[in-house]
């Protein structure tokens, strides 16, 4: 388990598709395009001038590191909620449940169940299942 992938609303950065399917497949198109002299093409198409940019971007400049980092959404209103009130995961608030994080987890069903377990078992227990997920292939894009 990487602690810095924790992220405050309990999800885990590690089971994320975008990092874990969407950019590594990205940057397979952008090597197999390159490869293919697509490069040398691909502005000559109808919006190949911005899907060329785009991809190139996440291929060689794109680093995932957790929304206590820096990434995602920077307006965040779960992330300014946990940073205002200096908690590390917002199951751990006293204020938990609340709006904002009902709000927020209606996108991702397996979070209700997760921040429960956060907070009946604690961290290791959470943690524990993050790998088993990680090791088993989960995405969130899954538990929809």
């Amino acid at each position: 388990m990487d602690k810095r992938y924790m992220c405050y609303c309990g999800l885990y950065c590690e089971n994320c598709a975008v990092k874990v399917k969407v950019f590594p497949a990205a940057k397979t198109l952008y090597e197999e395009m390159k490869n293919a002299g697509f490069d040398n093409v691909v502005n000559n198409l109808p919006g190949g001038d911005g899907f060329w940019s785009f991809l190139t971007n996440i291929a060689e400049h794109w680093e995932c590191k957790s929304c206590k980092e820096g990434s995602g959404n920077p307006g965040c209103v779960v992330r300014k909620c946990a940073e205002e009130k200096g908690v590390q995961m917002c199951a751990l608030c006293e204020s938990y449940p609340c709006e904002l994080i009902d709000n927020f987890d209606a996108g991702y069903p397996v979070l209700k169940l997760d921040n429960a377990l956060l907070r009946d078992k604690g961290i290791d227990a959470w943690a524990k299942l993050q790998d088993e997920r990680q090791a088993a292939g989960f995405t969130y894009s899954e538990d929809k």
